[in-house]
């Protein structure tokens, strides 16, 4: 058994370059959930090895566009090669609503049953699981209602590896709450639009700096972090790194097509 996180887009609100919007591929086993889709996403599925009919879940953190813009245009396409096999979309119940009426308007009458889960933002929710993994949903501060996401996978036989654990922290302030629903996880993406330099803005915009993703994850006690949803006016992303490190050791800077193994 194993499993992978896969970058597909790491940046903010505006793409630039080879840098897009958020989307990351988390493989589990036979299942891949496709977590957040911004713009662009299916475009760059097949660059990443992804086969778009192989995403069992997709999963949205928030209505904010560069985080599910791109989910229309990959539920149509599904349909278009000839999906007959069910799709689950994690997200606010008003993300129902915004899919049905596109889907409507166009006159489209899917291929695939199209199933909708919503989350909720009042503490930590079971929203799946198998005889192997458990995925839930938790509350993160933002501008509008976000969730962030948690895999972990079920205790086994203790001959065999120990159960591996990722949670995903989309947009949100620094905020110490989170820490309890990410305790020890052995991978964690955590935002960090900004650098400390700007940590004013980031409180302003409800986002993170660099070294404040680095102190949620020394507190939380995780493995390794990741950060991303870089600000589209930095380019020189080793700064993040940089910063990050002077407070947690192990940091990894999100790229585009960057596959990490738990």
């Amino acid at each position: 058994m194993s499993s992978s996180l896969t970058v597909i887009g790491c940046g903010s609100a505006t793409p630039v370059g080879h840098r897009l919007s958020s989307a990351f591929a988390f493989r589990h086993q036979h299942r891949v959930f496709l977590v957040d889709c911004g713009e662009g996403t299916q475009m760059f599925l097949k660059d990443n090895h992804i086969h778009m009919q192989r995403i069992s879940h997709v999963l949205v953190s928030h209505l904010h566009g560069d985080h599910f813009f791109g989910l229309v245009g990959l539920i149509s396409s599904m349909h278009l090669f000839g999906r007959d096999y069910p799709l689950t979309v994690i997200g606010p119940p008003e993300l129902e609503h915004i899919i049905r009426c596109q889907l409507e308007a166009g006159d489209t009458e899917l291929s695939y049953p199209l199933q909708f889960v919503h989350t909720c933002s009042d503490g930590l929710n079971l929203l799946w699981e198998d005889r192997d993994l458990q995925l839930y949903s938790f509350p993160l501060n933002h501008s509008v209602p976000t969730t962030g996401f948690l895999f972990r996978e079920k205790e086994k036989p203790p001959f065999m590896r120990p159960p591996k654990s990722f949670a995903y922290c989309s947009d949100t302030v620094y905020d110490e709450s989170l820490v309890p629903y990410i305790q020890g996880v052995d991978l964690l993406y955590h935002e960090s639009t900004f650098l400390e330099s700007e940590s004013q803005l980031a409180q302003d915009r409800l986002h993170s700096t660099a070294g404040q993703a680095a102190m949620i994850a020394r507190m939380a006690m995780v493995k390794k972090l990741l950060i991303g949803h870089y600000s589209a006016r930095y380019s020189d992303l080793q700064l993040f790194k940089r910063e990050a490190e002077k407070i947690f050791p192990e940091v990894m800077l999100a790229s585009e097509g960057l596959i990490v193994n738990l």
